[in-house]
């Protein structure tokens, strides 16, 4: 396959729901990201969208509290380190397999940087 870069939306499309294929067949996340969302994938995956595309382009089109519902969804079912490296090394996988330059260096960057200080502020870190 050819590395193409992240350039704008249906980029970001394919940067997320190739992720989140993955994701949601792990041994390790998968189930957890199937009984939290369960069949509202079609509500979940755009806001993925507009997520990664103000995290890559600034857009500003992403409105919401990541913290916030990961806290919840840490009371509900109680996030582990390896869940967060499981994801991390997913999301780093797929970022590159499939893209190169500099959005996609910046795609890794984030992805880590976002996943470590949830996982620390999750674990009363920094609150």
């Amino acid at each position: 396959m050819i590395k193409q870069p992240i350039s704008g939306h249906d980029t970001v499309v394919l940067l997320v729901d190739s992720f989140y294929d993955k994701a949601r067949k792990d041994e390790l996340i998968g189930p957890i990201f199937n009984e939290v969302i369960g069949d509202q994938w079609d509500q979940h995956l755009p806001t993925m969208y507009r997520f990664w595309e103000d995290i890559l382009f600034n857009t500003q089109a992403y409105e919401g509290n990541p913290m916030f519902v990961h806290r919840q969804l840490n009371e509900r079912i109680p996030l582990k380190p390896e869940h967060f490296e499981r994801w991390k090394t997913l999301f780093v996988e797929t970022v590159r397999e499939l893209f190169e330059g500099d959005k996609a260096e910046l795609a890794e960057q984030r992805a880590v940087s976002i996943a470590t200080v949830m996982q620390l502020k999750l674990a009363g870190y920094g609150k």
